[in-house]
């Protein structure tokens, strides 16, 4: 595989050398400073390249090689009229990504919020700080602090009961870390939404149930991904995170079921997956390594993390990556599997990008402010064990 890490632009405070000396020769990084929706120039994307690749000269190389994320309008999402706008301009940022070299792009289809957890900072036992979904207080902030009409048809009575009595005993400041958490925009920037409109935002999903969202991902498909095979680009949708319904919004890139459901939605290898172990391992219905093995020649982006899930609740938090419920060592040893397929059949593509997903928080880095889930010294650590791991597979099984 080719090792990856995540770079939010210039503003990030992990350095393009932090990436380099970690043993990554890729970069996945966004414009996230454009507007959702609007095109992505040449120049732009040029420019973040120059910078990305600024030094080469001197020292090991790096390369811009996926783009996380080109993001989907919500228009697009709620299936508008003026979806077709913005359509044309996604194809249009999709051929000026050709045009600069990039051929890995990877997107969501997840309504409103991205992502969501309810705590940044949990602390394991190790001392390191992690991310953690609670139920409850996810629970509490919809019924109690959204106040969202019919959120009680999503929670059973216990939840309700013990969220409501959790509520009553917060302080502002602890409601105001919550709301800010749970409310977290896109992973590329600090902003949350402000809760004054954030209902607005899900009330326009109102009319929009579980197949219609589908029709709608589908009909975006079908659009762009002919034009990215005839380009070149592997466009790679993420799993929704986590991934189940929340809010009342629909999610529909959750299982092998939705996998093949979109796949067959546009019958073309460049409409793919990013395959993300952290989120589809958040349900232990989910058999990683048969997904690999149904889709993996439509895998062309990995996400290596893992998550545990609390026994007898729906919480999980961020797990050692070695360590959690995925059973790593499978998974990886499937996906090298289909790099070797790759290989024998001379289909494009043969090295999979891979990052290591989310990093724990620990020595330095616990003082400093870095994006949640993306500080340096923990992804450093979960390289290191992937790539031990790795090596590990393809000499006691001679892949590669």
């Amino acid at each position: 595989m080719i090792h990856t890490m995540r770079w939010f632009g210039p503003n990030d405070p992990v350095s393009l050398m932090d990436i380099r000396q970690a043993g990554c020769t890729g970069v996945v990084s966004a414009l996230h400073q454009i507007p959702v929706g609007d095109v992505w120039s040449v120049e732009a994307i040029q420019e973040r390249k120059s910078i990305i690749e600024a030094g080469n000269e001197e020292y090991t190389p790096l390369q811009w090689l996926v783009v996380e994320s080109l993001p989907v309008h919500e228009h697009i999402k709620k299936g508008l009229p003026t979806r077709e706008l913005y359509i044309e301009n996604y194809k249009e940022s999709l051929r000026n990504l050709a045009a600069c070299g990039i051929n890995t792009v990877c997107y969501n289809f997840m309504p409103v919020l991205d992502w969501s957890r309810t705590q940044l900072d949990y602390t394991l036992p190790e001392g390191h700080k992690t991310l953690r979904f609670v139920w409850e207080d996810f629970a509490l902030f919809d019924l109690y602090i959204l106040k969202r009409p019919n959120a009680a048809l999503d929670y059973e009575s216990k939840i309700q009961q013990s969220a409501l009595s959790k509520f009553q005993s917060m302080s502002q400041d602890e409601i105001a870390v919550l709301t800010n958490t749970v409310l977290l925009g896109l992973p590329g920037s600090e902003e949350a939404f402000d809760l004054s409109i954030f209902q607005s935002l899900l009330d326009a999903y109102s009319e929009i149930g579980d197949q219609q969202l589908r029709d709608n991902l589908y009909y975006f498909v079908k659009e762009v991904a002919p034009l990215a095979q005839e380009l070149g680009i592997n466009l790679c949708i993420h799993p929704d995170d986590p991934p189940r319904s929340l809010l009342g919004l629909p999610r529909v890139v959750s299982t092998q079921s939705d996998f093949e459901q979109l796949m067959n939605a546009s019958n073309v290898r460049a409409n793919g997956i990013t395959f993300c172990t952290g989120s589809l391992g958040v349900r232990a219905d989910n058999d990683l390594v048969e997904i690999i093995r149904n889709y993996g020649g439509r895998i062309h982006f990995v996400h290596l993390r893992t998550t545990k899930r609390e026994t007898g609740t729906r919480n999980f938090h961020e797990a050692p990556h070695l360590n959690g419920d995925v059973d790593m060592y499978e998974v990886v040893k499937a996906l090298l599997e289909e790099e070797q397929k790759r290989k024998a059949t001379d289909n494009p593509g043969q090295e999979l990008p891979m990052r290591p997903d989310h990093g724990f928080q620990m020595l330095e880095d616990l003082h400093k402010k870095t994006y949640p889930g993306y500080s340096g010294i923990g992804r450093l650590k979960a390289l290191a064990e992937l790539r031990g791991l790795e090596m590990g597979i393809k000499r006691a099984h001679h892949l590669g």
